[in-house]
């Protein structure tokens, strides 16, 4: 079992940068994929970022592509979010969310075994 925690939300303007990070409690956090996930108000909670156990792979949301970078590192049990270039739209609770021995290219909300409760971005214009 995995403990999320994130952090690293908050208001910042139109085009400025934030980066998200997640702390994961337990042993075994190489054994696992992990996910960021996003919901807008009134939204349904929507995938943005995904990789692998091993960081070789990473997987992206068409509307964060080039903006958005996922990382990990297995040794301090942390995934991050660097956000750049925000939109307004980008406002949302992000969500950090891991899965078990998962080593393919899909990243479902409903797939996902653990989830942290969430940080605030805003972005204003």
């Amino acid at each position: 079992q995995v403990q999320l925690v994130e952090s690293g939300g908050g208001l910042v303007q139109a085009g400025g940068s934030l980066r998200l990070s997640c702390a994961a409690s337990g042993r075994t956090f190489s054994s696992y994929a992990m996910g960021w996930f996003r919901q807008a108000p009134g939204k349904e909670r929507e995938f943005v970022a995904g990789i692998h156990w091993s960081g070789a792979s990473t997987y992206y949301a068409d509307f964060v592509k080039g903006r958005f970078t996922i990382s990990r590192d297995n040794a301090a049990n942390m995934v991050y979010l660097q956000m750049n270039s925000l939109k307004p739209e980008d406002t949302a609770v992000y969500y950090c969310a891991a899965r078990q021995y998962y080593s393919g290219s899909y990243y479902g909300a409903n797939t996902m075994n653990y989830w942290g409760k969430g940080t605030l971005v805003t972005v204003s214009l």
